[in-house]
């Protein structure tokens, strides 16, 4: 709400976390926020406060995170799941280890490399950090549930 009491602005999301506490997303580009919207931001913190929710702000994710995300969303069709493929793969990234070498070693690459972008899509694999180029030496994957580092 501003001052006036009008209410000028509207959080993007509401996220309920597995263990039942809430979070409010606001979803503004860093240069996109001017000084008027501060007051609505400072609104916004004052009312999570009060409910006892946690209040997060996202920017623009970065230019290597985005084209991550693009080339993963080209293999979520199961057509890329080549399911003994998948196995190995999981087998593989057991103990984390980088994305290339472990498609390497799970078969043919051509055959893995879709499987292996698949799983990373559907979150069964985790890449350790996306905003660098995903198929470089320095991505590192691991199983879902392990430290990828």
């Amino acid at each position: 709400m501003s001052a006036s009491g009008s209410a000028d602005h509207a959080p993007d999301y509401f996220v309920r976390r597995v263990d039942g506490s809430a979070v409010v997303i606001d979803v503004r580009a860093d240069e996109r926020i001017e000084p008027k919207d501060m007051e609505a931001f400072e609104a916004t913190r004052m009312a999570c406060a009060q409910a006892e929710w946690g209040l997060e702000r996202a920017g623009t994710p970065k230019a290597a995170l985005m084209a991550s995300a693009r080339w993963l969303s080209r293999y979520r069709h199961p057509r890329c799941l080549d399911r003994t493929a998948a196995n190995r793969l999981r087998e593989v990234f057991a103990n984390p280890g980088p994305l290339l070498s472990g498609a390497d070693a799970a078969g043919d690459r051509l055959a893995t490399l879709p499987a292996l972008f698949h799983l990373l899509w559907r979150q069964e694999l985790v890449a350790e950090d996306l905003s660098i180029h995903l198929t470089g030496p320095r991505t590192i994957v691991g199983v879902v549930g392990r430290d990828a580092r």
